[in-house]
Protein backbone atom coordinates (compact mmCIF):
# COMPACT_ATOMS: atom_id res chain seq x y z
CA UNK A 1 0.00 0.00 0.00
CA UNK A 2 1.52 3.31 -1.05
CA UNK A 3 -1.10 5.64 0.45
CA UNK A 4 -3.15 5.69 3.62
CA UNK A 5 -6.72 6.90 4.04
CA UNK A 6 -6.71 10.54 5.12
CA UNK A 7 -8.55 9.53 8.30
CA UNK A 8 -5.42 7.62 9.38
CA UNK A 9 -3.19 10.70 9.00
CA UNK A 10 -2.48 11.93 12.53
CA UNK A 11 -2.74 15.57 11.46
CA UNK A 12 -5.93 15.21 9.41
CA UNK A 13 -7.52 17.92 11.57
CA UNK A 14 -5.69 20.55 9.49
CA UNK A 15 -8.04 19.78 6.62
CA UNK A 16 -11.14 19.90 8.81
CA UNK A 17 -10.32 23.07 10.74
CA UNK A 18 -13.53 24.97 11.43
CA UNK A 19 -12.17 28.19 9.93
CA UNK A 20 -11.23 26.57 6.60
CA UNK A 21 -12.93 23.21 6.08
CA UNK A 22 -12.46 21.38 2.79
CA UNK A 23 -15.07 19.64 0.68
CA UNK A 24 -15.25 15.86 0.37
CA UNK A 25 -13.94 16.23 -3.19
CA UNK A 26 -10.92 18.18 -1.98
CA UNK A 27 -10.25 15.75 0.87
CA UNK A 28 -10.26 12.85 -1.57
CA UNK A 29 -7.35 14.44 -3.43
CA UNK A 30 -5.06 14.56 -0.37
CA UNK A 31 -3.16 11.30 -0.07
CA UNK A 32 -0.88 10.65 2.89
CA UNK A 33 1.87 8.25 1.87
CA UNK A 34 2.62 5.09 3.80
CA UNK A 35 5.75 5.43 5.94
CA UNK A 36 7.66 3.17 3.56
CA UNK A 37 6.68 5.16 0.46
CA UNK A 38 7.36 8.46 2.24
CA UNK A 39 10.82 7.25 3.28
CA UNK A 40 11.63 6.25 -0.30
CA UNK A 41 10.56 9.63 -1.68
CA UNK A 42 12.40 11.50 1.09
CA UNK A 43 15.60 9.50 0.58
CA UNK A 44 15.45 9.99 -3.18
CA UNK A 45 14.56 13.68 -3.39
CA UNK A 46 15.23 15.30 0.00
CA UNK A 47 17.96 13.64 2.13
CA UNK A 48 19.52 10.26 2.69
CA UNK A 49 20.78 11.31 6.13
CA UNK A 50 18.41 13.75 7.86
CA UNK A 51 14.99 12.43 8.87
CA UNK A 52 13.52 15.87 9.62
CA UNK A 53 14.12 19.39 8.26
CA UNK A 54 15.51 20.49 11.63
CA UNK A 55 18.30 17.94 11.15
CA UNK A 56 19.51 19.07 7.72
CA UNK A 57 23.24 19.58 7.48
CA UNK A 58 25.39 21.34 4.91
CA UNK A 59 25.34 18.10 2.91
CA UNK A 60 21.56 18.30 2.37
CA UNK A 61 20.46 20.46 -0.54
CA UNK A 62 17.68 22.30 1.37
CA UNK A 63 20.35 23.64 3.75
CA UNK A 64 22.52 24.92 0.92
CA UNK A 65 21.91 28.57 0.01
CA UNK A 66 22.67 27.90 -3.66
CA UNK A 67 19.40 25.96 -4.01
CA UNK A 68 16.78 27.91 -2.09
CA UNK A 69 17.97 31.37 -3.01
CA UNK A 70 14.86 33.53 -2.55
CA UNK A 71 13.00 34.26 0.67
CA UNK A 72 9.64 35.85 1.42
CA UNK A 73 7.17 36.12 4.28
CA UNK A 74 4.20 33.79 3.71
CA UNK A 75 2.45 34.42 7.03
CA UNK A 76 0.92 37.84 6.24
CA UNK A 77 -0.92 36.31 3.25
CA UNK A 78 -1.91 33.28 5.34
CA UNK A 79 -3.45 35.56 7.96
CA UNK A 80 -5.24 37.71 5.39
CA UNK A 81 -8.58 37.15 3.69
CA UNK A 82 -6.77 36.66 0.37
CA UNK A 83 -7.04 32.93 -0.45
CA UNK A 84 -4.15 32.73 -2.92
CA UNK A 85 -0.52 31.88 -2.32
CA UNK A 86 1.89 34.82 -2.19
CA UNK A 87 2.45 36.24 -5.67
CA UNK A 88 6.19 35.56 -5.57
CA UNK A 89 5.53 31.83 -5.19
CA UNK A 90 2.99 31.79 -7.98
CA UNK A 91 5.55 33.44 -10.25
CA UNK A 92 8.24 30.98 -9.24
CA UNK A 93 6.07 27.88 -9.63
CA UNK A 94 4.32 27.78 -12.97
CA UNK A 95 3.25 24.15 -12.87
CA UNK A 96 0.15 22.80 -14.57
CA UNK A 97 -2.83 22.35 -12.25
CA UNK A 98 -2.61 18.54 -12.46
CA UNK A 99 1.10 18.38 -11.57
CA UNK A 100 1.61 15.92 -8.71
CA UNK A 101 3.15 17.64 -5.69
CA UNK A 102 4.59 16.33 -2.46
CA UNK A 103 4.35 18.22 0.81
CA UNK A 104 7.19 16.70 2.78
CA UNK A 105 7.01 17.09 6.55
CA UNK A 106 9.69 14.53 7.44
CA UNK A 107 11.00 11.15 6.33
CA UNK A 108 7.89 9.35 7.59
CA UNK A 109 5.27 11.89 6.60
CA UNK A 110 4.66 13.05 3.04
CA UNK A 111 1.35 14.20 1.58
CA UNK A 112 0.64 13.84 -2.14
CA UNK A 113 -1.84 15.97 -4.04
CA UNK A 114 -1.97 18.16 -7.15
CA UNK A 115 -0.64 21.67 -7.60
CA UNK A 116 -4.18 22.89 -8.28
CA UNK A 117 -5.49 21.51 -5.01
CA UNK A 118 -2.45 22.68 -3.04
CA UNK A 119 -3.09 26.22 -4.29
CA UNK A 120 -6.73 25.99 -3.18
CA UNK A 121 -5.98 24.82 0.36
CA UNK A 122 -2.38 25.87 1.01
CA UNK A 123 -3.46 27.55 4.23
CA UNK A 124 -4.53 24.17 5.61
CA UNK A 125 -1.22 22.55 4.67
CA UNK A 126 0.69 25.36 6.37
CA UNK A 127 -0.68 24.48 9.77
CA UNK A 128 2.30 22.10 9.45
CA UNK A 129 5.09 24.52 8.63
CA UNK A 130 8.06 23.16 10.52
CA UNK A 131 10.52 23.32 7.63
CA UNK A 132 8.14 21.43 5.33
CA UNK A 133 9.19 21.18 1.69
CA UNK A 134 6.94 21.40 -1.35
CA UNK A 135 8.31 19.68 -4.43
CA UNK A 136 6.71 18.69 -7.70
CA UNK A 137 7.00 15.41 -9.53
CA UNK A 138 9.65 15.78 -12.23
CA UNK A 139 9.98 19.50 -11.41
CA UNK A 140 13.01 21.42 -10.18
CA UNK A 141 11.27 24.20 -8.26
CA UNK A 142 11.03 23.75 -4.50
CA UNK A 143 9.73 25.72 -1.53
CA UNK A 144 10.51 25.31 2.15
CA UNK A 145 8.02 26.74 4.65
CA UNK A 146 9.24 27.64 8.14
CA UNK A 147 7.30 28.23 11.32
CA UNK A 148 8.80 31.72 11.60
CA UNK A 149 6.42 32.79 8.80
CA UNK A 150 9.10 32.79 6.10
CA UNK A 151 9.66 30.53 3.14
CA UNK A 152 12.66 29.96 0.96
CA UNK A 153 12.34 28.91 -2.64
CA UNK A 154 14.48 28.06 -5.61
CA UNK A 155 15.46 24.85 -7.34
CA UNK A 156 16.49 21.49 -6.01
CA UNK A 157 19.46 19.76 -7.59
CA UNK A 158 18.83 17.44 -10.51
CA UNK A 159 18.69 13.83 -9.46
Amino acid sequence: MTHLPLEQFKHAWIFRHQSMPLTAEQLAQIKPMSEERAATLWDTFISKNAVHPELFTKHDWPAQEKHLTEQIAWEPRWESENPSLPDELLLHINWEENTTVYYCLNRQCVLETTWGLFKQCWKNFLFLDDGSLLIGKKRQQAVQFSSNGMCRFGEKPKT
